[in-house]
């Protein structure tokens, strides 16, 4: 038994889509949440860009979705930690979970290339791209700490409000928050770091190339060091892991049309670069076809077999309906076959 969600990049857009504003992108965000609750989808997940024409500042979003739904999990894969405020995001995302009833699942890391150079620089923060990777990792670490609800804060000696004796705490504290915490890692080395620290676990479409071995195969690594590092570390609850898939079932002539060319064409992993990455990247296959023929395909993949949660990537232009079909067929059509319901 899987859990099997959705990951939405909230794209706009003016031609050839049914998303053409960003009041079009939240607020069908939140319809397709409340749909995708009701045909039995266990997670809504939305990507997180700056500068972009896409969902940028994700906890508005997942408290209206909070408060729309009772079940459906709510989270986002992933929050850019290079801009992040941890306090700030702390409260945001305490105030989130408790909106929620405890159903944030809040996906956090390095994050990718974005629209603009530094751009971090424009929310205040001033370092260079050779120093991200310890400023998201730092920033996490601070993040992490402060869900822990632990008093810290000196109160002042004439506050404008009573309180109780003693240090101060960030609120509205979440309890149960820090053990839904996600990191987005591209390799085994943040995998284990993120084993290390306490962390669930999140891995894309994409991870770092660190063989010549097909994608699957490495992600899977990637998932097995993460497993044993966290049992080495000792934590006192079981973690999380996951996987995104790119699936398209073809079962109506509409599917044909806008998919059945990813059918026809050979769909392979790919390896790349992205910006700013001195080591190539290893991008996964698109899972397009007939369903019979994909749930071959996913059963068959070592990663999905590791994981206990899927996230399968959307077109979210096509609107609600049609992803809703897309979500309802994958339910349907190829869980089964594929073992995981």
């Amino acid at each position: 038994m899987k859990k099997i969600g959705f990951l939405s990049f909230g794209h706009w857009m003016q031609q050839g889509s049914l998303v053409k504003t960003a009041e079009d992108s939240y607020l069908q965000s939140i319809e397709l949440a409340m749909a995708a609750e009701q045909i039995g989808i266990d997670g809504a997940y939305y990507r997180v860009h700056h500068f972009a024409d896409q969902i940028g500042s994700p906890f508005p979003l997942l408290a209206a979705i909070g408060a729309r739904t009772s079940k459906i999990e709510i989270g986002t894969g992933l929050i850019d930690m290079r801009y992040e405020n941890p306090y700030m995001m702390a409260e945001n995302a305490g105030l989130t979970d408790i909106i929620t009833q405890g159903r944030v699942e809040l996906g956090v890391g390095r994050g990718s290339p974005e629209q603009v150079l530094d751009g971090w620089k424009y929310f205040g923060y001033n370092y260079s791209e050779e120093e991200v990777k310890d400023i998201a990792h730092n920033r996490t670490l601070e993040f992490l700490n402060l869900l822990e609800g632990k008093r810290f804060a000196e109160p002042n000696p004439q506050p404008m409000f009573p309180q109780g004796p003693g240090k101060l705490r960030l609120e509205p504290y979440a309890e149960g928050l820090r053990q839904r915490i996600w990191w987005g890692a591209g390799s085994q080395e943040t995998a284990i770091w993120a084993a290390q620290h306490g962390m669930n676990l999140q891995s894309s479409t994409l991870v770092n190339y660190e063989s010549k071995e097909p994608f699957h195969i490495q992600q899977a690594k990637q998932l097995r060091a993460y497993k044993k590092a966290w049992k080495e570390a000792g934590h006192d609850f079981e973690p999380r892991t996951l996987v995104t898939r790119s699936i398209q079932p073809i079962t109506t002539d509409l599917d044909r049309q806008l998919f059945g060319h990813q059918d026809e064409e050979a769909n392979n992993d790919s390896v790349g670069f992205l910006a700013y990455h001195q080591n190539p990247t290893i991008f996964g296959k698109t899972f397009a076809g007939e369903p019979d023929k994909i749930a071959k395909e996913l059963a068959a993949d070592e990663a999905i077999k590791e994981a206990d949660t899927l996230l399968v990537t959307i077109p979210n232009t096509l609107g609600v309906e049609y992803n809703i079909h897309l979500l309802d067929s994958i339910l349907k059509d190829v869980a089964p076959q594929a073992g995981w319901r």
